[in-house]
């Protein structure tokens, strides 16, 4: 089958990618605050095991149709390792020794390892020098925006660093995976259901054997918080969008998130809590923009 250069996204997707970009954004800062009264595990399956019970609950209230069959569910399976219980383990566990500033860098590698993935294994997602160029270039703007000082500590804690790359590679690979959802006729609100249910079973025995939850103290107000934080918005709402996003527009688009997330953090923080926008930031915006632009190629095509 020929290669087509890109899905292009439609405004209403690109609307809903900046929602998810808020919603994933903030999940690196509501990490950082779990982790002061939880271990890494724990935080991990009470954020899906709430997500699931939010989920399951939509698909009761809206008549939705129940996952069927093995294959499906293996599937599911996979997706839960890849999507949620490996990736969210390795972050969690990564930001107990690096920022979130530095984490949030490393993870907005996730576009350039997407648009390799989804190279060898799509059929419309080919490789193109504007999309290269457009990776670089959000990465480059990621790291200036987030600023110089979180990258000072690149180089050490290596093992942190590489445990949190690993998760934006299991991250681009349910991304290209998970496609296949969108040739099924499934309600993404019952494919993401059947995920992030998965992964608390997968994660269940890694919480026994080494978080020994019964030995833990009961987390503080914002512990609390956070996780109710992850559970609904970083992850229930979340996968909702990931799943629609992801059947119309593809992998490496929907991968783009991770570029939006700072800049989204960033006009939050500028709106809502009157911060001034520095130069640095700005010029920051600029290349994360530039290379959202070199990504889509619309306009760089019409040229």
């Amino acid at each position: 089958m020929a290669r087509s250069e890109s899905l292009r996204m439609t405004p209403f997707e690109w609307g809903l990618l900046m929602i998810l970009s808020v919603l994933w954004g903030g999940a690196f800062f509501l990490i950082e605050v779990a982790l002061r009264d939880l271990p890494p595990f724990t935080i991990m399956i009470l954020r899906v095991g709430g997500a699931s019970l939010f989920l399951w609950s939509i698909v009761l209230i809206l008549r939705k149709e129940f996952p069927r069959g093995w294959g499906l569910w293996v599937v599911l399976t996979i997706m839960a390792v890849f999507n949620s219980a490996l990736p969210f383990s390795l972050i969690a566990w990564g930001q107990i020794q690096i920022t979130s500033g530095l984490a949030s860098i490393l993870i907005a590698m996730t576009p350039l390892f997407a648009v390799i993935t989804a190279h060898f294994f799509t059929d419309d997602e080919g490789f193109t020098p504007l999309k290269g160029a457009g990776v670089v270039s959000g990465v480059f703007g990621v790291a200036v925006l987030i600023g110089p000082e979180f990258l000072r500590d690149l180089g050490a804690n290596v093992f942190a660093q590489l445990a949190v790359l690993g998760g934006a590679v299991s991250y681009s690979i349910a991304a290209v995976f998970g496609r296949r959802f969108g040739r099924k006729d499934m309600s993404p609100i019952s494919i993401a259901a059947g995920q992030v249910t998965m992964a608390v079973v997968l994660l269940l025995p890694f919480v026994l054997i080494f978080d020994r939850p019964w030995t833990l103290a009961l987390p503080s107000l914002a512990g609390m918080g956070a996780v109710a934080g992850l559970a609904l918005g970083s992850t229930g709402v979340a996968y909702l969008i990931y799943y629609r996003v992801l059947a119309s527009a593809g992998a490496t688009n929907l991968m783009l998130v991770n570029f939006m997330a700072p800049v989204s953090a960033l006009l939050l923080g500028i709106f809502i809590l009157e911060e001034t926008l520095t130069i640095e930031q700005a010029i920051g915006m600029a290349f994360i923009a530039f290379g959202l632009a070199l990504i889509d190629g619309r306009l760089f095509g019409r040229r």
